[in-house]
């Protein structure tokens, strides 16, 4: 089931509205491997990006890694808008329990699924752009825990992705906002006879992460996002995959990468991006740290804070898009995405 549908543009009297010119906007539901349904949504660029030539593909396709406990089409609308209008095809998906999707509301009772759910949902969006695949660059943004999504989709496909941008990306959880080490250990023991419970003491994220009230107040009131305490699987499976991220992960990223990055974030720990920074072993990264600035940049802030990184998002985006790409990076991509899709075929079979 697909709609479309057009809004979030300017609207300044006259004419064609604003927001018509500026992107198109589409959600579906797309089913998971295991039958759950999935929402999905993309923000494609509009009339004025297409401008006297309606066939202008995009610059490139640029899919969404969203966080914990919110999700794309209403959280992560400003930074598909955004970068739709300039110029590119941004497709976002709300992971198992979370946003519109299936599954208990805020419950994560398989990081590595989850992860599969993206590849596969942005896999296929890629082969269905072939005809136009040799223009179309593909990248990864990923906000928060969406950071460990896009950091591990990589893992899974070192040759397949563009690049990454990652924004204030959960590679470890910061001291103050980690459990207890009591805590972790009844996690631990307890995972596996009441992993749905909601009684994992951590301190108010949306406080701690959006720095305008009118944030906090529209997050608190979307009914798409998990407001309650974390549960405790998914306290769990944070808290394991954000130590693999650290341990095992870091130093093995290849791909370019930018990181954007707040100073005074007290949800995930800007000196880990410092870390990341240093011992991935990419030869084209960089990182951005924002003074004073919190944990969701690209929403949290202030107008002009949200303008200043995403004119240095769309800046790298625009750089690495223009770039001349060799053959061969194309056909190893290629090549990762066949070899992946048979193998995890492979793994279904049996």
């Amino acid at each position: 089931m697909m709609s479309s549908g057009n809004g979030g543009g300017r609207d300044d009297g006259g004419g064609e509205d604003d927001d018509v010119l500026d992107h198109e906007y589409q959600e579906e539901y797309v089913r998971n491997s295991r039958g759950m349904s999935l929402f999905a949504c993309r923000w494609l660029p509009g009339k004025r990006w297409r401008n006297k030539d309606p066939h202008r593909p995009p610059k490139a396709l640029v899919f969404l890694c969203h966080g914990y406990a919110v999700e794309c089409g209403v959280t992560m609308r400003g930074t598909g808008e955004r970068l739709a209008r300039a110029g590119y095809a941004v497709y976002g998906l709300d992971y198992e329990g979370h946003g519109r999707s299936d599954g208990l509301q805020g419950y994560v009772p398989d990081f590595q699924a989850l992860v599969q759910d993206c590849d596969d949902y942005f896999a296929s969006v890629v082969r269905s752009h072939a005809d136009v695949r040799h223009k179309s660059r593909r990248f990864l943004v990923g906000e928060s825990m969406g950071g460990a999504v896009a950091l591990l989709l990589h893992r899974a496909r070192p040759d397949f992705w563009t690049g990454a941008v990652l924004v204030a990306p959960m590679c470890k959880i910061a001291d103050d906002m980690r459990p207890h080490p009591v805590v972790v250990n009844i996690l631990r023991a307890m995972t596996s006879i009441i992993p749905t419970w909601k009684v994992v003491p951590t301190a108010d994220v949306i406080d701690a992460a959006y720095r305008m009230q009118e944030k906090r107040d529209e997050i608190r009131g979307n009914p798409y996002c998990y407001k309650d305490k974390p549960r405790l699987k998914t306290a769990f499976e944070l808290l394991k995959v954000s130590l693999d991220v650290e341990e095992n992960l870091l130093h093995k990223v290849s791909l370019p990468f930018l990181i954007v990055h707040g100073g005074a974030d007290k949800v995930t720990d800007p000196s880990v991006s410092e870390l990341l920074y240093q011992s991935a072993a990419s030869q084209d990264k960089t990182l951005k740290l924002y003074p004073f600035m919190w944990h969701a940049l690209t929403s949290g802030e202030s107008p002009n804070n949200i303008r200043t990184v995403f004119q240095d998002i769309i800046a790298w985006l625009d750089h690495r898009s223009s770039m001349e790409e060799p053959p061969e990076v194309e056909q190893k991509a290629r090549h990762d995405d066949q070899r992946h899709h048979q193998r995890h075929h492979a793994g279904n079979s049996k």
